[in-house]
């Protein structure tokens, strides 16, 4: 088998389950929450453990530890924010009839405190990968936070598929503060920068001189920039991408219709304070 097969099936393999794990506790009745992120907590211990431990194994098993390792942080992220522990000074709509800069301040205001948390995450994976030859756990961080952050502005300044069902319940008030539109001016910029990336490091992957677990490393690289890459695609195309994830939706079936004004802010559902 190609040397570049496991690493980029892996990597697929890994996003796509990881994704519907965090969308399905993300969906669980709200009481559930605490101990979600009780157990997230100790999965961030463990996987900043095994970022510092594999820091210095520059082997290909040191790699998919390194990766494996960056992603559950990402998650630990991702699990407390959604559900709600980690967000910012005003998680709440937006006021009636806010505009421009006004209306992303009050966005920013719904996530500050998550934004801060990610900047403490890749500071602490930098602290353990500090001159070590296996960086991977941090770039694989930096990729998964700077996509994120790309598609969240283009969601904020206008895409085709919001992806609604996505949204828990008692984040509804989130949409006012996204837009569905045809495109956006970010999103062209977004996806040509995101190419060039994915085309780096596919030639760091494919170079001569790269070690065998350098080979493994950005080969796992250029799949999940490729995918992440692929979801912005998502944002824009017809397409039923969804469908990719509906297992994760426990309970759901198919996903209430959602009425979303164009170009005006999306207003998703109602908020719910208990599930």
């Amino acid at each position: 088998m190609s040397p570049y097969a496991v690493p980029a099936l892996y990597a697929v393999a890994i996003w796509w389950f990881s994704t519907g794990v965090i969308i399905l506790l993300d969906h669980l009745p709200r009481r559930t929450f605490p101990w979600s992120m009780g157990g997230a907590t100790l999965v961030l211990g463990l996987a900043l453990w095994g970022i510092g431990a594999s820091a210095g194994d520059a082997s290909e098993t040191g790699v998919f530890t390194a990766f494996t390792a960056a992603l559950l942080v990402w998650g630990w992220q991702e699990i407390g924010y959604y559900m709600g522990f980690v967000s910012g000074p005003r998680p709440r709509a937006c006021p009636p009839g806010t505009r421009g800069f006004e209306r992303f301040r009050a966005a920013a205001a719904t996530s500050l405190w998550h934004e801060a948390a990610i900047i403490a995450g890749a500071a602490a994976i930098l602290g353990l990968t500090w001159d070590e030859p296996n960086r991977f756990a941090l770039w694989t961080y930096l990729v998964l936070w700077g996509m994120n952050l790309s598609a969240r502005l283009n969601m904020f300044l206008g895409v085709r598929n919001l992806n609604a069902e996505f949204l828990p319940d008692h984040l509804g008030y989130l949409g006012c503060y996204l837009t569905k539109k045809p495109m956006n001016l970010l999103f062209p910029f977004s996806v040509s920068i995101a190419t060039v990336i994915v085309a780096l490091l596919g030639r760091a992957a494919l170079a001569e001189e790269s070690l065998a677990f350098e080979v493994v490393g950005f080969t796992i690289l250029t799949t999940l920039m490729a995918l992440a890459t692929l979801e912005h695609w998502f944002l824009m195309l017809p397409l039923p991408s969804a469908a990719l994830w509906q297992w994760s939706l426990p309970g759901r079936g198919a996903p209430a219709p959602v009425t979303l004004t164009k170009p005006e802010p999306a207003e998703i559902g109602p908020t719910r304070d208990a599930a």
